[in-house]
């Protein structure tokens, strides 16, 4: 259900349970953890797209797994932990709405782009549950203490144009051109050498 390829310095994660949201399971953690790991080794790497199949790219936890504990696991941190250590470009082409815990793995990536129907929500307080650690402050690094709090405090469910507006996405993008859009995001890093590129990205983490 984690399809990951590599091809001219560029790699490609891809979430693919459609027919149940993309909904994350434990296993599915892990292999999302497992692909990047993979692709941080791949010589050349200039950039990685993280995106999901169908018209939701995460809806959060599957609802069982969630149930039994998977909300609590460690492998959350890890994913996002693993994310935005890359040592290149990273881009969320975010193809419908990100929900709960897959935040945390979009919040780790340098760029957003999402469509336009998309929306964001993270309903920790409803559901009982805390954040992942490093999921508040890099939302609070994003958009402000005050509209982070909207996200985790008032569970409010913000719209891809608002979203753009506080700074959460940073464009947002047809359907049909999303992963064009991010394949030309990553034009000038494809055409450096690998080691400009992580020094750069060094320099601004």
């Amino acid at each position: 259900m984690i399809a990951r390829d590599f091809a001219g310095g560029i790699g490609r994660v891809t979430i693919s349970r459609p027919d149940k949201a993309n909904s994350l399971t434990g296993a599915m953690l892990a292999e999302l953890t497992a692909a990047f790991e993979a692709l941080a080794a791949e010589p050349g790497l200039r950039a990685v797209i993280l995106t999901g199949e169908g018209t939701v790219f995460s809806a959060g936890a599957d609802l069982d797994e969630a149930r039994a504990g998977l909300a609590l696991s460690p492998e959350w941190e890890r994913l996002s932990s693993r994310v935005a250590a890359m040592p290149c470009l990273t881009i969320a082409a975010l193809n419908g709405t990100a929900a709960g815990g897959a935040m945390g793995m979009v919040l780790a990536c340098d760029l957003r782009l999402a469509v336009p129907g998309a929306k964001f929500f993270y309903p920790v307080m409803r559901l009982g549950f805390l954040p992942q650690p490093s999921d508040p402050p890099r939302m609070r690094a994003l958009i402000g203490p005050s509209r982070a709090k909207m996200i985790l405090m008032a569970g409010q469910k913000i719209p891809a144009d608002e979203a753009l507006a506080w700074g959460l996405v940073d464009r947002l993008v047809a359907p049909d051109a999303l992963l064009d859009e991010a394949e030309a995001l990553a034009a000038d890093v494809r055409a450096a050498e690998a080691g400009q590129v992580a020094a750069i990205k060094r320099m601004l983490d």
